[in-house]
């Protein structure tokens, strides 16, 4: 009877590989059938294919080495098998604009569905058709209205100048940390319109950081695991806004009823006058935003401070550009506003060199609605397509030094183009970029005009393909006085 039950067993798990088998190279047999020439490539392992080698972790301001490998043998664009299913693998400036230009056309923003369990169907990052026109139409109407409003300026300086406050007497400080404080204090205040001394921000950011760690997790809904957490914490914040929501609606009919002309600016205040979106649709549309304004935002700071660090040059230019801002502002407004904002031309150079050659994004994914012929080969209907937005920007074809940090390329090179695609392309651009760029240039502004820096050796932004420092960035940091350097400590 046992070796009955071990043949039956073993018959059983034969059947099983055979049919992981089948399942893993069906497409390949399928695309073959119909006469479709495929990009080269492989599909390795069935199942996972090539996943664990494709998420090789490797510094984010190259492209790793199965990136190296595979476009060295089969080219720019190649077929894989990745996230379980089959994929065609674009590295080349042309399919990735081509493929980012035709969303909803001939591709579609396609996930994997363990990130919709965190982010929510609703999501802006993972919603399709009219449910992410919807989204998106509001969010660049919000952009719009908020990018230049002097209480958002005067929000983000402020909280930029209480963070470099906080580092007086100190030697040493992690800055991821601090830049994510940084980002976090914006985003609530502007979003939410809460201070951080408000019961509510610590109740969300500690909901929030656990959604993070979930978020970037191995998706097994197993009580106790990240995964699991974060999607717990998603619906404890999603609950937090909606209690928030209601409180601002009462307090706004109360301040009818009394006349009272006061009244928020923030993007609730906004949210609560469309009618476009459903209830759910506005609480999720918080979530993505404190998600984009948080820990991007933050990566990005990170990236220009560490790659400054090992730019003296670009440093310097920096300064000196900053310098000349202040010294042009009126003695009694010495207050950043829009138009210093435009002034800060090499500040854009650094930043949009830092995402150039950092790469907060390696790629995303899409899937083809339909067969789609490109060039010489066919990428098969239901196909997974993942752009990597980071192979173009390291592409030495495309740039001059491209594995060099260097902010004067963007002198003469433009921005909007093919080349360079760090927020992604078409109509899933993000449409809180310029929001960004601005936090990032009036922190910096008051940080090379207060401190001067040095980074810790090892400490390399890497791509997991998240990116992250894996130390947190630690800095040593020493600051001025107009006369020249105080506090200094001996490290």
């Amino acid at each position: 009877m046992t070796g009955g039950f071990l043949m039956v067993m073993l018959v059983g798990f034969f059947l099983f590989v055979i049919g992981l088998i089948t399942i893993h190279f069906l497409p390949l047999l399928l695309s073959k059938l119909n006469g479709y020439v495929l990009p080269k490539g492989t599909f390795s392992w069935p199942l996972l294919g090539e996943t664990l080698s494709f998420l090789n972790p490797h510094p984010s301001n190259s492209i790793g080495t199965f990136l190296q490998h595979h476009c060295s043998k089969y080219g720019k664009v190649f077929k894989s098998h990745l996230f379980f299913t089959p994929t065609i693998v674009s590295c080349d400036e042309e399919l990735n604009y081509f493929i980012l230009q035709n969303e909803d056309k001939l591709f579609q923003c396609s996930y994997p569905k363990p990130i919709h369990g965190v982010l929510g169907s609703l999501s802006m990052l993972v919603a399709v058709g009219d449910t992410h026109k919807r989204l998106r139409s509001v969010a660049l109407s919000l952009v719009t209205t908020t990018k230049s409003n002097p209480q958002f300026l005067n929000d983000i300086e402020n909280t930029a100048i209480q963070i470099l406050d906080s580092w007086k007497g100190k030697n040493q400080i992690l800055f991821c940390e601090e830049a994510r404080k940084f980002t976090f204090t914006v985003i609530v205040k502007q979003v939410l319109g809460l201070t951080p001394d408000d019961p509510h921000t610590s109740e969300i950011l500690k909901d929030f950081l656990t959604f993070m760690k979930g978020l970037i997790s191995l998706p097994l809904y197993i009580p106790g695991t990240p995964y699991a957490r974060a999607v717990k914490a998603r619906r404890r914040i999603a609950s937090t806004v909606k209690a928030i929501i209601e409180e601002r609606r009462k307090n706004s009919t109360t301040a009818s009823s009394s006349q009272d002309n006061t009244r928020n600016f923030d993007f609730l205040e906004i949210l609560l006058c469309v009618d476009a979106l459903s209830e759910d649709e506005k609480v999720s549309f918080v979530l993505d935003s404190l998600l984009g304004g948080y820990e991007t935002t933050s990566l990005l700071m990170a990236m220009v401070v560490h790659f400054l660090d090992q730019s003296t040059t670009a440093l310097e230019h920096l300064k000196l550009e900053h310098q000349n801002i202040r010294n042009m502002k009126n003695i009694n407004d010495m207050s950043l506003n829009w138009e210093d904002y435009k002034k800060m031309e090499f500040t854009q150079h650094v930043i949009s060199e830092a995402l150039r050659y950092g790469n907060v994004v390696k790629f995303v994914h899409r899937k083809a609605l339909k067969d789609v012929k490109f060039k010489d080969f066919v990428i098969p209907s239901g196909w997974q397509v993942l752009p990597v937005l980071s192979a173009v920007h390291l592409d030495k074809t495309l740039h001059a030094d491209a594995t060099q940090f260097h902010p004067w390329r963007w002198e003469n090179q433009e921005q909007t183009c093919k080349k360079f695609t760090p927020f992604g392309g078409g109509s899933r651009c993000c449409p809180g970029s310029e929001l960004a760029k601005v936090e990032v240039a009036f922190f910096l502004h008051h940080l090379v005009q207060k401190f001067r820096w040095r980074t810790e050796c090892g400490d390399l932004p890497f791509a997991y393909p998240y990116v992250e420092f894996p130390r947190g960035l630690p800095l040593y940091v020493e600051m001025y006085e107009s006369n020249g350097v105080v506090d200094k400590k001996e490290n």
